[in-house]
C-alpha cells in the first residue's frame, strides 16, 4: 500500500505527485484477497509470500478500514533470500503440513505472493499432493503484480469452484440462488449489506447463498453452489465473470442487477425483477413488499417533518460527490439523485474496472437522472481525483461528499461535509451497519444527516 507524500510547500490537503505512482491508493495487491477467504466461515488463507505481506493486506482491508476486525490466523512461508535464489516449494509444503497439524478448517486456501510469481515455484504441484490425500485444500494464483484484490477475489472464487465444488452436475433446486456482490472488508459495510441481501431476498421466497459473512453457513454453502436454480450478480461488473463461469460449467442461468438498491423505490423494483426472473409466488413477494415499504415509509414521513423545517437552520445539501467503487458509487448515487433530490456529481469510481466493463457502467450514469447529465469518472490516484473535483463550479450548489478519509481534507477546502462509505474508512467504527435495502437507505440518511446537522452547528 502506498501512503501520500506530504508536499511542505502545498496548501493543506495536497500532496506531491510521482510520475508512475499511485497516491492515496483506495485497494490492496491481489494477495488481498485473502481478506475474501476470512470471509467465508470455516476457510483459512495458506499464504505463500515474502514477510509481512499478509499482515500488511488484512490490517489495510480490515484494521484501518472501519476497524472490523476479525479473527486473523494466517499461515505463512515468510519467504527470504534464500528461497529467491533456489525457490521455496520446499518450504511451501512444510508450512501445510504444519498448518494441518495445529489448525482446524473445513477450507484452506494456498495464494501466492510476488516472490514464488517470480521464481517459478511449482505451488500447483505442492497442493495436488494434499488434495490427493483427501485434503480440502485449493491454490489460487494470487501474486500481487497481477492485479488488485477485486480481481484477486475473483480468483480466489474461480479456484474454490473449479477445486474444491467440482465439475459434477446435479438436479437443481428451485428457489435456491447464489448471490455474488460487495468485496469483503474492501467495503467497511459489506457484513451488514450482505445480512440485508439475504433477508429481503429470503423475504420474497428465496433460499440463498450469500457465501461470505455472518450470514453465510460457511463451505457448506460453497457446496450447494451447483445446486442452484440462478446466480444473482448484484455489482456493476464484480462477479459477473464468475457467474458466467457457472452459467457454462453447471448450466445455471444468471441474473446481472448492476446497481444495488438502496431505498424503498430501487429495492422493491430490484426484487420484482427478481421474482419474474426466478418464477417465485407474486402475491407472497408482493406481501413482503408492502410491508417493508410502509414501515419505510413511515420513518420517511417522519423524516420530511425535519428535512421541511430545518432548511432554514440547517445548510441542507443540493449536491452530491461520490469518490468510491463502482459498485457503492453506482448505489449511492442512484439514491441521492433519484429518490433524496440532490444534484449530481462529480461520480469518481476508484477501483480501475476492467476496460470492457467501463461503458456498460457509464450507461448506468447517463440513466441517472439524464435530464442533468450524470457522468461516470475513472480515476485511481488521489491527486487527481481531488483536481477533478476542485475543478468544478459549486456557485449556487451546497455539496456534500461521500467518499473515504482521503477526502477529509477535500472536503474542507470545498466548504462540504463528509460522509465516508468507502476505502479507506478510518474515522468510523463499523459493526454490523447497513446501507443497502430498505433497512440500510434509513441509516444512510440518518448518517448523512447527522452529518450535515453536526457540520452546521460547528460552523
Amino acid at each position: 500500500m502506498l501512503s501520500p507524500v506530504t508536499n511542505p510547500s502545498a496548501s493543506s490537503g495536497e500532496f506531491c505527485s510521482s510520475p508512475g505512482a499511485i497516491e492515496q491508493v483506495r485497494y490492496g495487491c491481489s494477495l488481498g484477497a485473502l481478506a475474501s477467504v476470512i470471509a467465508i466461515p470455516g476457510a483459512i488463507p495458506i499464504t505463500h509470500c515474502g514477510p509481512g505481506c499478509a499482515t500488511k493486506q488484512f490490517h489495510a482491508l480490515s484494521g484501518i478500514n472501519g476497524y472490523q476486525g476479525g479473527e486473523f490466523h494466517v499461515p505463512s512461508s515468510n519467504l527470504g533470500n534464500q528461497e529467491v535464489i533456489f525457490g521455496g516449494a520446499d518450504r511451501l509444503d512444510e508450512l501445510i503440513d504444519s498448518t494441518l497439524k495445529v489448525m482446524e478448517a473445513d477450507l484452506f486456501v494456498v495464494q501466492t505472493g510476488c516472490i514464488p510469481g517470480l521464481v517459478g515455484d511449482d505451488v500447483g504441484s505442492v497442493v495436488r499432493r494434499y488434495q490427493k490425500r483427501g485434503v480440502p485444500i485449493v491454490v489460487a494464483e494470487t501474486s500481487g503484480y497481477r492485479g488488485n484484490n477485486f480481481t484477486g477475489h475473483e480468483t480466489v472464487i474461480r479456484a474454490i469452484i473449479d477445486q474444491f465444488v467440482g465439475d459434477d452436475k446435479v438436479d437443481k433446486q428451485p428457489g435456491l440462488v447464489n448471490v455474488w456482490s460487495l468485496l469483503p472488508y474492501q467495503n467497511p459495510f459489506w457484513r451488514g449489506d450482505l445480512t440485508e441481501i439475504r433477508r429481503i431476498l429470503e423475504g420474497i421466497g428465496l433460499e440463498v447463498n450469500i457465501l461470505f459473512g455472518p450470514a453465510s453457513r460457511g463451505v457448506s454453502e460453497w457446496r450447494a453452489i451447483p445446486r442452484a436454480q440462478f446466480n444473482l450478480v448484484l455489482s456493476p461488473w464484480l462477479g459477473l465473470s464468475t457467474a458466467t463461469h457457472l452459467q457454462e460449467k453447471f448450466d445455471q442461468p444468471l441474473l446481472h442487477e448492476p446497481t444495488i438498491p438502496i431505498g424503498a423505490k430501487a429495492t422493491s423494483a430490484f426484487l420484482r425483477r427478481v421474482v419474474e426472473f426466478a418464477g417465485l409466488d407474486r402475491a407472497r413477494a408482493e406481501a413482503f413488499i408492502a410491508k417493508e415499504e410502509q414501515e419505510h415509509y413511515i420513518y420517511l414521513r417522519d423524516f420530511a417533518c425535519f428535512y421541511a423545517g430545518q432548511t432554514s437552520q440547517y445548510q441542507l445539501p443540493s449536491q452530491a460527490i461520490v469518490i468510491s467503487e463502482s459498485a457503492y458509487n453506482l448505489s449511492v448515487a442512484s439514491f441521492l439523485v433519484e429518490q433524496l433530490g440532490l444534484h449530481p456529481g462529480p461520480f469518481v469510481i476508484t477501483e480501475n474496472p476492467p476496460n470492457e466493463f467501463r461503458e456498460r457502467i457509464q450507461q448506468q450514469y447517463r440513466a441517472l437522472a439524464d435530464h442533468v447529465g450524470a457522468e461516470a469518472l475513472f480515476e485511481q490516484d488521489g491527486h487527481r481525483i481531488h483536481e477533478l473535483v476542485r475543478a468544478r463550479d459549486y456557485t449556487g450548489q451546497l455539496p456534500i461528499v461521500f467518499g473515504s478519509t482521503w477526502e477529509a481534507a477535500l472536503a474542507d477546502q470545498i466548504g462540504a461535509p463528509l460522509v465516508e462509505i468507502g476505502y479507506p474508512c478510518t474515522d468510523e467504527v463499523v459493526l454490523s451497519r447497513a446501507y443497502v435495502g430498505y433497512r440500510g437507505a434509513l441509516q444512510l440518511i440518518e448518517r448523512t444527516y447527522t452529518t450535515v446537522v453536526r457540520a452546521s452547528t460547528m460552523a
